[in-house]
């Protein structure tokens, strides 16, 4: 519209409102006409109110979008650590699994059949690698050599301890032209030699057991440095123990270590074992270890193949401590 339609606009309203009081008295238009407004303090209070929710509304909303962006940078730094914890993780995990399969290789590949004698094994660590080592090896002809070597704990550290102590666990002499065969009371002796020239720390101790057997007369000659006592599982289905565990290994110098010689009979099975086989056969929720349990359970399968009763104890052990079995068959 332009300014003279507006123009003409407005003065047409003013011609029909120009009545003849207007016309006497042109003011009286401001208290009559549609431009009347005379605002009341109850409405000036509505419109400060009013106002004054505006003004909180926005402060709470840029409160809210301050929050908002920090809740955003906080999620992306939360984000960047776990992808970086992630990545840690998955290092360890593969390191730890290297780490088992290289105490993998340092365990014997095959066993070996020895005159009557024959071998089966258990080993069960409770996690990637064990604090348990052992190893099966023949000694000359006739004789065959065994232990079961475990270190105070389990994990990396113990299985460290482990390394040491299969290399400090010596068997045989070997000169030029000429060998000797250690008694098992030496073997033990020497391994306890060794750990304490180490000076590790105070918390820091072994166990082992070593038995050496001659395949012509079944004599079997066991020493033992604080480790479980062994059994021979007859095939009548007793058992018995062969006492001697001796000494921790690795606490004092010059420890007193025994041997027994013991006769094994056709049928019979000798079982070299670790502590965690204790463990085995509990009923869970026990508050005490019941120390006979295992030795009942292995009575109650002496008509089963040597290899069922070894499944049946991985079966049975809660995997929270370390597990080895090592069982000498006489056939």
């Amino acid at each position: 519209m332009s300014a003279s339609h507006t123009t003409h606009a407005l003065s047409g309203s003013f011609v029909q409102m120009a009545t003849p009081e207007i016309l006497r008295d042109p003011l009286s238009i401001l208290d009559s006409s549609p431009l009347d407004y005379s605002p009341s303090s109850q409405s000036l209070d509505d419109a400060g109110g009013a106002l004054a929710n505006l003004l909180e509304a926005v402060r709470q909303r840029d409160d809210t979008l301050n929050r908002l962006s920090q809740l955003e940078n906080e999620v992306d730094v939360l984000r960047r650590r776990d992808r970086a914890l992630s990545h840690h993780m998955a290092r360890l995990d593969e390191e730890q699994r290297l780490a088992a399969r290289l105490q993998q290789d340092f365990l014997p590949k095959t066993l070996p059949i020895v005159g009557k004698l024959t071998f089966q094994t258990l080993f069960k660590p409770a996690s990637y690698v064990s604090g348990d080592l052992y190893d099966v090896s023949r000694l000359d002809e006739h004789h065959v050599g065994l232990y079961i070597a475990d270190a105070v704990g389990h994990g990396m550290p113990a299985a460290l301890l482990t390394m040491f102590m299969k290399n400090a666990l010596v068997t045989k002499e070997i000169g030029k032209g000429w060998y000797r065969l250690l008694e098992p009371i030496e073997t033990i002796s020497r391994l306890n030699d060794s750990l304490r020239e180490q000076n590790l720390a105070a918390s820091t101790f072994a166990t082992a057991v070593y038995a050496r057997i001659d395949s012509r007369t079944l004599q079997a000659t066991i020493a033992s440095g604080g480790h479980p006592a062994p059994v021979i599982l007859s095939r009548e289905g007793t058992i018995r123990e062969i006492p001697g565990e001796g000494p921790l290994l690795g606490i004092f110098d010059d420890e007193i270590f025994t041997q027994q010689t013991v006769q094994l009979e056709p049928g019979d099975r000798l079982f070299l074992h670790s502590d965690g086989l204790e463990l085995t056969f509990q009923t869970q929720g026990d508050a005490h270890i019941d120390a006979e349990r295992w030795k009942n359970e292995l009575v109650s399968r002496a008509q089963l193949p040597t290899a069922d009763i070894l499944r049946d104890i991985a079966a049975a052990n809660p995997g929270t401590d370390d597990l080895t079995v090592l069982v000498v068959e006489v056939g």
